[in-house]
């Protein structure tokens, strides 16, 4: 089946043959727009459902629930000296680990390039899209059951759309970092890109104001969350609730009834899992656990929270001139840990990505100011 949209043949790659005729072209390019549809209403893990590809002037969708053997695609995605484009790839990401159990690279993420670039933080695809090829995007396939087959028109044309226009803007986008000197800065930062975001322990923001018994069954609880949401493949609030791990943590059960009692417990959980998690909260209870890890520090202190804003400034001006968006710099958490850090608290490690691309442009200058306000404070006190 062929298919036309904007000017730009479409194939449907079902099967291995088509799958390395088309790797077969595509390994002869610079880089490839790449999109993914995907389900996750009901899982842990994403359903792969479609994968798109544009390049040299052609696309391909790729329909993973009839392919048997991807070790073409898979070589394809290693392949160093192709660029795989993708925007806000996070989740695309997660759908390769899972369904081809590796992630392509090297990438470019064409959301934290256009921030990069001046065009936005958390710049949406339809917004990218209109920015540089004036052309709204329409969105009405959003929610589509993409498992289902055959697929509309409609849905073709949606998916099609994301990875064409996409090819269209990546030469765009390459040509300004080029020109300004950003494009191995861009590179590094999609090539940062890791799943899982900062992980379901970033949710529980108040954890650093628990004490050594409840932080420990925090974790555990945690823990056993997530080895149950992976191995039975259901979302981790199917298994238990953000609220009722808060609560058993504060409250620490000692008994069945006042485990039943925590907020929100599903009685199925009780019946199916109440003893072990039990055991497990007593064990955790026992052993204690004296300081919170990295992904729930506590909050800054007032004198810390007052150097950073101090600092603000000066950020502000680094990225106007860069030419960049302040949030793709450094986000505002990260700029209380660098007060921190110039204030003699070094609890946390330094974030990793400030050894990058950050650290001459960013990094350094705003340790300096640092330096500077605090020699300021110290000289008028």
């Amino acid at each position: 089946m062929t298919l036309e949209f904007t000017e730009m043949p479409c194939q449907w790659v079902r099967d291995t043959q088509a799958l390395d005729q088309m790797v077969a072209v595509i390994a002869q390019e610079r880089f490839v727009a790449v999109d993914t549809e995907f389900r996750r209403r009901d899982t842990f893990y994403p359903e792969v459902a479609l994968l798109q590809l544009a390049a040299a002037g052609q696309c391909w969708l790729i329909d993973p629930l009839t392919l048997t053997d991807t070790q073409s695609l898979q070589a394809l995605f290693a392949q160093p000296d192709l660029i795989k484009v993708l925007h806000s790839a996070s989740e695309d990401l997660e759908v390769f680990e899972r369904w081809l159990g590796a992630l392509p690279q090297p990438i470019v993420d064409t959301q934290k390039a256009g921030a990069m670039l001046g065009l936005g933080f958390g710049l949406s695809y339809q917004d990218l899209v209109y920015e540089l090829l004036a052309i709204n995007v329409a969105k009405d396939e959003t929610q589509s059951d993409w498992l289902l087959r055959p697929l509309s028109d409609a849905q073709c044309h949606y998916a099609m759309q994301d990875v064409t226009f996409l090819a269209q803007c990546w030469p765009i986008l390459e040509a300004r970092a080029e020109a300004c000197g950003y494009l191995p800065w861009i590179l590094e930062e999609s090539a940062g890109m890791v799943t899982g975001g900062r992980g379901p322990l970033a949710k529980f923001k108040s954890a650093w104001k628990m004490n050594p018994q409840q932080l420990a069954v925090l974790l555990d609880l945690i823990d056993w969350r997530e080895s149950q949401a992976r191995r039975r493949d259901r979302p981790r609030n199917w298994i238990l609730h953000d609220k009722v791990i808060q609560d058993i943590a504060k409250k620490i059960p000692t008994s069945m009834p006042q485990l039943a009692a925590a907020e929100g417990m599903p009685a199925g959980v009780m019946r199916r899992d109440g003893k072990q998690l039990l055991a497990r909260i007593e064990a955790a209870s026992d052993r204690g656990l004296s300081d919170p890890p990295p992904a729930i520090p506590p909050p800054a202190s007032s004198h810390v929270r007052k150097l950073a804003k101090s600092l603000a400034p000066a950020m502000a001006q680094l990225a106007s001139e860069l030419g960049m968006n302040v949030e793709i710099l450094m986000p505002s958490r990260e700029l209380d840990l660098l007060a921190g850090f110039a204030m003699g608290d070094a609890r946390l490690p330094r974030p990793a990505h400030w050894q990058g691309w950050r650290q001459t442009p960013v990094i350094r200058p705003l340790e300096l100011e640092a330096q500077r306000l605090l020699g300021e404070q110290h000289d008028a006190g």
